[in-house]
């Protein structure tokens, strides 16, 4: 099921229904026949037209001749102590991208990539230390869920084995927005994979105004990375924070909730020994989320090659979670999975090559430091300065 790059034919797994029905009028069939695509791609798995047999047999010809179904392919799959499952799926060329399957005995979540490699430069995570190549595709990440069904042997009518999907894996999401907004509709849509919109989440590091555009075209969870309680320690942690502080980043997910009548924001941090952990920490993060729709998960640091973070130790995340409970804020503890595949929440890598090499913690360094009398005037950071991707 390799798409191979110079395959002009049209990959289907791309389209949403509206852009599918159009693609099938083009052949001149009529729009119930897209239809009837998407169910033998979503909810079959099937991507050879040749089986699909209620398909005219001229429609079929045609369907191979102009347009594929084809997934990531799959280097190589690590499965975990614990039942978490890795895959190293192929980008193109040498580059590649991994997703994650975790099964609970009510759900199976797959955390997906949505970009090969990642340019926002978090201090802690495994994935930006790879340098970022490229945007993943809408196929691509559609693929990776069509590909874990197929993989994890989805039968039609059975039980499904992907209930929940989580775009935590490699990459900035919301620097992908173009790809990755038809891609979440997909999944939501009841002829696509169907999955309920409090099912769906997207993580972002704090790209404001993307937040805001997201409330106007999708409606699915959101899940922000916080992982400190001012500006100071977050500009360090997170460097988009330069960019966008925190004081900018919770109203814009304050008006995403009021937007998509949601439930809650989930701000995730991740607890670093000495760095973010203390109850002054705890105190900090009551003031700025008590009374608000938030629930914040505190996640053990996943330890990588060449880092000099700490986990915290457990009873220090356990006395933070319970001061910021007796201070009002709903917090829970994420337990920790995969770790001993690299799977676990910051391990993700992949295999990233031609990467970009100034990285957004150097750039906004750079633009932000005070300029001498005549100096140029460098004027914002924007996205595409750090080769971010598609923000549009």
């Amino acid at each position: 099921m390799d798409a191979a790059a110079d395959d002009t034919r049209t990959h289907l797994l791309g389209l949403e229904r509206p852009a599918l029905e159009a693609f099938v009028a083009s052949l001149g069939s009529k729009p119930f026949r897209a239809r009837q695509l998407m169910q033998w791609m979503y909810k079959r798995v099937e991507g050879d037209f040749a089986s699909m047999t209620d398909l005219a047999r001229d429609f079929r010809a045609q369907l191979t001749e102009h347009a594929v179904i084809s997934a990531p392919e799959v280097v190589s799959r690590h499965d975990s102590a614990d039942g978490t499952r890795k895959w190293l799926l192929r980008a193109d060329g040498t580059q590649a991208f991994e997703m994650v399957y975790i099964p609970e005995t009510d759900r199976g979540t797959l955390c997906v990539s949505s970009q090969v490699g990642c340019a926002l430069d978090c201090a802690f995570c495994s994935t930006a230390q790879q340098g970022f190549n490229r945007n993943l595709t809408t196929a691509e990440i559609v693929g990776q869920v069509w590909l874990a069904n197929r993989e994890l042997g989805l039968e039609p009518g059975g039980l499904r084995p992907v209930t929940n999907v989580v775009l935590m894996g490699m990459g900035e999401p919301l620097a992908n927005f173009r790809n990755v907004v038809p891609a979440v509709r997909i999944m939501l849509d009841d002829l696509g994979f169907d999955i309920s919109r409090r099912r769906v989440t997207l993580s972002t590091s704090g790209l404001v105004p993307q937040i805001y555009k997201l409330a106007e075209e999708t409606n699915c969870a959101l899940a922000v990375s916080l992982h400190a309680p001012d500006d100071a320690l977050r500009d360090e942690l997170v460097p988009i924070n330069r960019k966008h502080p925190i004081a900018e980043l919770l109203e814009a997910c304050w008006h995403y909730i009021d937007e998509q009548n949601g439930r809650s924001i989930t701000f995730e941090y991740v607890m670093l020994d000495g760095v973010n952990d203390q109850r002054s920490h705890a105190r900090e993060l009551a003031r700025l989320l008590r009374g608000k729709p938030a629930k914040l998960n505190l996640i053990p640091f996943n330890p990588f090659p060449g880092t000099h973070f700490r986990r915290s130790p457990m009873p220090v995340i356990t006395a933070f979670r319970d001061e910021l409970i007796r201070r009002g804020v709903l917090a829970t503890i994420r337990r920790t999975r995969g770790d001993d595949i690299d799977a676990a929440c910051g391990q993700l890598a992949g295999r990233v090559n031609d990467r970009v090499r100034v990285r957004l913690g150097d750039k906004l360094t750079h633009a932000l430091r005070p300029r001498a009398v005549g100096d140029v005037a460098m004027g914002d950071v924007a996205m595409g300065d750090v080769a971010m991707g598609d923000v549009a």
